[in-house]
Parts: C-alpha cells; structure tokens; sequence
C-alpha cells in the first residue's frame, strides 16, 4: 500500500510562474506538483501518493486539514503562504493533527520583509524549510519517508 501525503498550498500560489518570478521563479504550482511527483518516482524505490490542494480561502484550508484529522495520511506538507504570518485558525486547525505538518516557503522569509519573519502557524509544526524553491516541496516529504 502506497505512502499518501497532503500538499496544501495557501492564497496566491495559484498564480505562481507570473507571481513575482524574481522571487519564486517561473514555475506554476502545476510545474512544481510535476516536478516533486517525478522526482518522487525516480528517487524512491516505493510508490507514494501525493494529494495537491490550493485554496486563496482560509476557511477552505481549515476545512481540508480538518479532513485529515481521521484520514491515513503519512504527514502534511503545507505552504500556509501569507496566511502563515496571521491565521490563528489555520494553527488551531494544525494543532488537531496526529501527523508531522512541514511547513514549506520557497522563499527565505529571513530575507524579505520584517513581517514575513514571524509565522503563527510554525507553531505547530514538525519542520520548517524555506528557501529552497520549488524544492521544498519535495524535500519537505523526502524528510518525512527517510527518518
């Protein structure tokens, strides 16, 4: 039986490849689903299942991490995207979860603006990568199957 993981992706990674490119790069978010599934394929000898959600709704996030509450998930990897510096509802959401959450940011938020630098729901996270690119996706989940 294969491994499954949950990707969720917060407000405005939906218009990633035109977002900012100086900043997140020219993939789009269906690239970078590509790309992690791929390299998921070439690097690991089993298959993993990867299930990719983005909402720019708050309330949509809370709802899809609440469904992972009682579902056979291995771990969570999400990119909370702006909401990762405001939303104490996606951090109680998190904080119902009996698997590791990874939180992922492309970007180093250490770099960019003072605002960015602190993140409510890291709070209730197992790890944090960013700056790594489209890469943190991937590594955000590799982190989770070779412990």
């Amino acid at each position: 039986m294969a491994k499954k993981f949950m990707v969720i992706n917060g407000p405005n990674l939906n218009l990633l490849g035109t977002r900012e490119p100086n900043v997140y790069g020219k993939d789009t978010l269906k690239d970078i689903e590509e790309y992690t599934c791929k390299q998921l394929r070439t690097i690991l000898e089993e298959e993993v299942e990867v299930e990719w959600f983005q909402s720019n709704l708050e309330g949509e996030i809370v709802e899809k991490i609440q469904q992972l509450v009682n579902d056979e998930f291995e771990a969570l990897i999400i990119n909370p995207a702006a909401y990762s510096h405001t939303s104490v509802a996606i951090l109680d959401a998190l904080k119902m979860l009996n698997i590791p959450v990874v939180e992922v940011h492309m970007s180093n938020t250490h770099l960019r603006e003072a605002y960015r630098q602190e993140k409510l729901t890291a709070k209730s996270s197992t790890i944090i990568m960013e700056g790594l690119g489209k890469k943190a996706y991937l590594f955000g989940i590799l982190s989770q199957l070779l412990k």
